[in-house]
């Protein structure tokens, strides 16, 4: 009788197979502004992450919706994680680091902390400049071991953020589920928010209800002077957009001077 062996035919890895083989992942930083009444200050990095390049997956809105569908978003946060540690380690100054967690991926996966705290640790961060910032297009199946996952990150000395705030799963329901340090508030509610009345009566309200929880709220996809106004008139005083910076690698991070305390090139009206 043949080998079965022999008769194995070899297969291509999937796109599952490439992103979570080390170092097919790559890390870029989007900067997080203070603002007010001194020039912008540097508050922290959101780490965003790009797929194996020469993929579909490069594209991180095409590698996030396949993960989601293959049900593999624990295995590819634990590998955006270690790959965003990875390169934020080797930073001269490492500041505040945003990192994107998928809620069912604290839902699901119990050891997510202690593999979040070890890899911190490798990369010689401290864990209170960590925020694990929670992103999802479905609400967690299991809440009370959600809820237990983030009350471990909150016992080690992590902060808790809630992105894309007023659009889908990131509702008044999640709010009281993740109790967030960090409010982003989207893009959604910021573009053409100065000639927008109703967008200018959600942002106050938004601001209000954060300043009144003693947490902090960031008006995401800030793209200019228009917007910029409107965010800060809403009592906004964190902003992360493309009128500051762009998503940027290490090196070019590094070459911009942020970390450094330089003011980012803006206008305003």
């Amino acid at each position: 009788m043949p080998n079965a062996e022999a008769w194995t035919v070899p297969t291509e890895p999937t796109l599952l197979d490439q992103i979570l083989e080390p170092g097919r992942l790559s890390v870029v930083f989007q900067p997080i502004f203070e603002v007010g009444a001194q020039e912008p200050r540097l508050f922290g990095l959101e780490c965003l992450i790009r797929g194996p390049g020469g993929t579909n997956g490069a594209r991180p809105a095409v590698l996030f919706e396949y993960v989601r569908r293959k049900r593999a978003e624990a295995a590819t946060d634990r590998a955006c994680v270690a790959a965003a540690l990875e390169v934020a380690g080797q930073l001269p100054l490492i500041p505040r680091l945003s990192l994107n967690v998928h809620a069912s991926t604290l839902a699901r996966d119990p050891g997510f902390p202690t593999f979040l705290l070890e890899r911190a640790r490798e990369a010689s961060i401290p864990v209170d400049l960590i925020v694990v910032e929670i992103v999802e297009h479905a609400p967690p199946l299991d809440v009370p071991g959600f809820r237990r996952c983030l009350a471990e990150l909150r016992g080690a000395g992590m902060s808790i953020a809630l992105d894309d705030v007023g659009l889908g799963q990131s509702n008044y329901k999640m709010i009281l589920d993740v109790r967030p340090d960090i409010y982003k508030l989207d893009r959604y509610l910021v573009a053409g928010a100065l000639n927008d009345p109703y967008r200018q009566v959600i942002l106050d309200s938004l601001a209000r209800m954060v300043r009144r929880l003693e947490a902090r709220a960031v008006a995401e996809g800030v793209e200019d002077s228009q917007e910029l106004v409107a965010v800060e008139s809403a009592g906004i005083d964190l902003v992360q957009g493309f009128i500051f910076a762009r998503p940027m690698p290490r090196e070019q991070l590094l070459e911009s001077g942020f970390l450094d305390g330089r003011v980012p090139a803006y206008g305003r009206l």
